[in-house]
């Protein structure tokens, strides 16, 4: 599977359609025309009407041109995307000089176009919309239109007033804007992290299959290579005794061959039937030594050790959580000084590992924000070679994490208490039910294998 490169998946998240943005001016002209209808024609007040149809039309034009010029899937670069929002800006500052400035009630809609760019463009963007909206509502409290009253009177708002509108569209623009942003932000962090977690777990399981096929394609081929064989030794039968050189020597030829070809399917359909428990089913003590296996051939020092009370336990293999596992186990050892204990334990109810590192322990961060994506844990200057999916941003524990605890398992973060000593401690811990669940029987006759639970309560392991 072809390595994601997420920053731009990143850059691809913020853009958005300019279907969305012309859908949005639509409805604020169908707004801006019933307030100017309804305040000319229902309550008899006297606008300029035709000046304010005619900046009312201008946005019309621009959605016009922009619907026939792109499609509606066309998605807007983020300068552009600003540009759209920044003429909104001048639009809406347009209406309001005519009809009293910040005087006027609808005022607040500066708010409007600065919140859609925290939402979907980088901060300087909204920054610079913010402040483009807050100078323009500063000159519209100096010059502007009188706001539009009843012919038997005029109403004019004391200048004191107009400072605390002006006031309050410059810290509502600041905390929505910031709000927003953060919040939109976060969001986009997560899904983020999923996608990149879900590539991760779709790479582990078509490498996993690769096993299945094998023994599936063995049982294929082994008809007609059977069929092969038989049509072999009767030709040599036939032809033995009076056959060429040349003729004997192909036969036999073709009898090696196929004998080799039975022997690799041999191997192959041995995973199959009985011996599916290897590609399946896997002790627990298995499972700690297919996940230290890779540590040990680089030369890490690891002490290992598994035990227990009672029949140990097995569990239906899940490459997802072995990858998990490996994720915490390549941390542990980058950031030791010396050693790495693994250490899996079970009893009748419960199976857990202990990954624990003689490093520095985890950080006050870390440990406050386990889970969550993009907290970094690895060493930056110590970068791990064959990192794909997520290799840099601080998606290792969050994707660990995530595969492990789909299994049904909880993980515990934590930093050695004892008096004299450091490092981290890394706890993994199943329920043993939940653990076994969906493990093929074991050839003893002790062993027994719990009811399985709902399918929507765990993945298996």
């Amino acid at each position: 599977m072809p390595d994601t490169d997420l920053s731009g998946l990143g850059r691809d998240a913020r853009h958005l359609r300019l279907d969305t943005f012309v859908r949005l001016r639509w409805l604020a002209i169908t707004g801006q025309s019933a307030a100017v209808v309804g305040a000319q024609f229902g309550l008899g007040l006297p606008l300029p009407f035709g000046w304010c149809f005619l900046v009312i039309a201008t946005s019309s034009w621009l959605n016009l041109a922009l619907r026939i010029r792109f499609p509606a899937s066309y998605r807007l670069s983020d300068d552009s995307a600003a540009l759209l929002l920044a003429f909104d800006i001048v639009q809406l500052a347009a209406l309001l000089f005519l009809t009293g400035g910040l005087q006027n009630p609808f005022s607040l809609l500066f708010l409007a176009p600065v919140l859609i760019s925290a939402t979907a463009l980088p901060p300087e963007r909204t920054l610079a919309l913010g402040l483009l909206a807050v100078g323009l509502a500063t000159l519209l409290a100096l010059v502007h239109r009188p706001l539009p009253w009843f012919s038997d009177g005029r109403l004019e708002l004391p200048f004191l007033y107009i400072s605390g509108v002006w006031t309050a569209i410059l810290l509502g623009t600041a905390f929505t804007g910031v709000y927003a942003w953060r919040v939109a932000e976060e969001t986009r962090l997560l899904a983020q992290a999923l996608a990149a977690t879900e590539l991760v777990l779709a790479r582990e399981q078509h490498l996993s299959q690769l096993d299945g096929l094998a023994a599936a394609a063995a049982h294929e081929l082994g008809t007609p290579l059977g069929t092969i064989m038989v049509v072999t030794k009767e030709l040599i039968r036939q032809l033995g005794p009076s056959a060429s050189p040349a003729v004997a020597e192909d036969l036999n030829l073709l009898r090696e061959q196929v004998d080799r070809c039975r022997s690799i399917l041999g191997k192959l359909t041995s995973l199959d039937g009985d011996g599916a428990g290897f590609l399946e089913t896997v002790t627990f003590s298995h499972l700690v030594e297919e996940l230290v296996a890779p540590q040990r051939a680089l030369g890490a020092d690891l002490a290992v050790s598994s035990a227990g009370d009672g029949t140990e336990p097995a569990c239906r293999r899940n490459p997802g959580v072995m990858f998990g596992l490996a994720n915490i186990l390549d941390n542990a050892v980058d950031f030791a000084e010396a050693r790495v204990t693994v250490e899996g334990r079970w009893t009748q109810d419960r199976v857990w590992i202990e990954i624990r590192d003689d490093g520095q322990g985890f950080s006050s961060e870390v440990l406050l924000r386990a889970g969550e994506p993009y907290v970094t844990t690895r060493s930056p200057d110590r970068p791990q070679a064959g990192e794909t999916v997520g290799a840099g941003l601080g998606l290792g524990l969050f994707i660990a994490k995530t595969l492990i605890e789909r299994s049904g398992a909880q993980m515990a973060l934590m930093n050695v208490s004892a008096p004299g000593a450091h490092g981290a401690i890394v706890r993994i811990s199943w329920a043993r039910h939940i653990f076994e669940r969906g493990a093929a029987p074991r050839h003893s006759p002790d062993h027994n294998i719990r009811a399985p639970l709902p399918p929507r309560d765990v993945v298996p392991i």
